[in-house]
């Protein structure tokens, strides 16, 4: 077992223990700014890059090398928890997901199947194999899954939105329907996870990307209780990050149910989150990945702007949402090294 001082510090943040510095780590890190992740992409499909290990653990490392992040995330991707459940889903380029067949009704639920996960996503466990052994010891490796809702948000409308209209008033008719929907989302879910925990990876984010269409009520309904579902089947197992992307209003809900870290977009102030949360749970955020397009002296600023704000314990450093393309790769460093060298 490792002592206090040989665990990874952004372990020892996750733990709310002390630390000499605050660590950071990148959501989307792996891919679309980075050049060399392009030529990747050029060459093979989205799906084809997911499901090839030796192709995950290069471009998994790509920032740890190149940018020097303190935790790695597996390259993959939420989609492939429907992908599992039978679902045909296309990843098409400059539109995103798409699924040809969404879920509509009762038949479409019973046909999904939801076992055989290690045999479906063994690729990924493979993967996850890989990685930890090309891995520094130092450096976590994030393991990751879509929450229920969001996962529900796709299969059902389709393709990504900025609503989810159909989603929602599919939920909102069929309440019994989709509560039977999330409840395997939730199920496959779990298994995956804990496949993935026994492969290797240290700790688990659930991304609820897109909470925060949902009102505070319909949230507590649709979203909240299944999240809860996955975070108290695996805390036990390994550090748990809940990201509610514009969830503001169930910032202190989830600090009471023993996660260990809350990712904060950067639609909610430090000061506000410190306070929902009690100062009970490490957070994790939260610069508008916009602002990595500023100019560098501007973005030094803000970059210690908001370490100040949070303040050193219970904290790791990350953008409020994934990386955008396009982003400089100079500003990733200045944004890295600027908090890496903070005082």
């Amino acid at each position: 077992m490792n002592t206090i001082s040989e665990t990874p510090l952004f372990l020892r943040a996750l733990n709310g223990e002390k630390v000499d510095r605050t660590p950071v780590w990148i959501m989307r890190q792996a891919g679309r700014y980075l050049p060399d992740f392009i030529t990747l992409k050029n060459k093979y499909d989205f799906f084809t890059r997911c499901q090839t290990p030796e192709l995950v653990t290069e471009i998994t490392l790509m920032p740890i090398k190149q940018i020097g992040l303190d935790a790695a995330i597996i390259f993959s991707d939420i989609l492939v928890i429907p992908q599992a459940m039978g679902v045909n889903v296309e990843m098409k380029n400059n539109f995103g997901p798409y699924i040809e067949f969404p879920i509509k009704n009762e038949s479409d639920i019973h046909k999904l199947n939801i076992s055989n996960v290690e045999e479906k996503l063994n690729y990924v466990f493979e993967a996850v194999k890989m990685t930890k052994k090309e891995l520094q010891y130092n450096i976590p490796l994030i393991g990751f899954a879509g929450s229920p809702w969001t996962i529900l948000c796709y299969m059902v409308q389709g393709s990504g939105s900025k609503t989810f209209d159909i989603a929602k008033s599919f939920c909102f008719k069929n309440p019994e329907l989709a509560h039977k929907l999330l409840n395997k989302i939730t199920s496959i879910t779990i298994d995956y996870l804990k496949m993935k925990i026994n492969a290797g990876v240290d700790a688990v984010q659930i991304f609820d990307s897109w909470g925060g269409v949902l009102s505070h009520t319909d949230y507590n309904v649709f979203s909240y209780p299944y999240i809860k579902q996955i975070n108290d089947a695996l805390k036990i197992l390994r550090p748990i990050i809940i990201y509610p992307k514009g969830c503001w209003h169930a910032i202190n809900s989830f600090s009471k149910i023993g996660a260990s870290g809350l990712g904060i977009d950067w639609t909610c102030s430090a000061r506000n989150a410190r306070y929902l949360s009690g100062n009970n749970i490490t957070l994790q955020g939260n610069m508008d990945p916009s602002r990595l397009f500023s100019p560098k002296n501007e973005l030094i600023k803000l970059t210690k702007e908001m370490l100040n704000e949070f303040g050193k314990e219970k904290y790791i450093a990350n953008l409020g949402h994934g990386i955008l393309p396009n982003t400089p790769v100079d500003n990733v460093k200045v944004f890295v090294d600027t908090i890496k060298n903070f005082s």
